[in-house]
């Protein structure tokens, strides 16, 4: 008896790669309970997207080895992104639009609104935007006479402890924008919120120029991983 044969022009279905059952199986967990997901497997599903040809497991578990969480990947410069053997623009970019749309969600509630009667919320955008950062950054917050927000600029980038601002600038900037109040907000990426002693003198010359202008400096406030300082709170204003 001769072996059954495949009828002329039908052709055998090609198997289904191992990894896109996977990533099927692992998009219907998150879509049943997004928060069950440890890190590594929300950055598959992200990956996913950029690669959709490779099984990306290995690719998000050395992400977290190299950064250590979700929250670092996300926040680590492009470049370094792509230290990590298999990321390339794509995958880069890709994890770069989910801090963005991070950043965006959490700023939305703040636009519009008094910012001193939202300074929760406020605190909690800020701490979004800045508090896994690798390096140093100083970011301005303009207030009109209302206290609302009319301006969020990133002033200044500098190195794991140390970001210099100039106050000849920031006033400059202020009365661009025509603003009669402005927050200071920076992050210590060592964690520790507590201000320095050149964060103390570098607020008082910033103050000082202000008020020469006539804008209020309503507060400086430290972000990092352990918390939060307010300079006003602590009587340092």
């Amino acid at each position: 008896m001769t072996a059954d044969l495949p009828l002329p022009g039908l052709a055998e279905a090609p198997e289904k790669p191992d990894h896109k059952g996977h990533r099927e199986r692992l998009r219907n967990r998150f879509i049943e309970a997004p928060e069950a997901l440890p890190d590594y497997e929300l950055l598959e599903l992200l990956l996913g997207a950029a690669i959709p040809q490779k099984d990306t497991k290995p690719l998000a578990k050395a992400l977290i080895k190299r950064f250590g969480s979700f929250a670092d990947v996300i926040t680590a410069d492009v470049e370094d992104l792509k230290t990590v053997d298999g990321i390339k623009d794509v995958a880069a970019a890709t994890l770069k639009v989910v801090r963005e749309a991070a950043i965006r969600l959490a700023r939305a509630p703040v636009i519009n609104a008094s910012v001193i009667s939202s300074w929760e919320v406020l605190l909690d955008y800020c701490r979004t935007a800045m508090n896994t950062l690798p390096t140093e950054q100083f970011r301005l917050l303009f207030l009109d006479r209302k206290n609302t927000l009319i301006a969020d600029e990133v002033q200044q980038t500098g190195t794991v402890d140390h970001t210099p601002l100039y106050p000849r600038e920031v006033v400059k900037r202020a009365l661009a924008l025509h603003a009669s109040a402005i927050i200071m907000v920076h992050n210590h990426p060592s964690g520790d919120p507590k201000p320095s002693r050149a964060d103390i003198d570098m607020t008082r010359a910033v103050k000082d120029a202000l008020n020469a202008v006539g804008i209020q400096l309503h507060d400086h406030v430290v972000v990092g991983r352990k918390g939060h300082a307010s300079f006003k709170a602590m009587g340092l204003l």
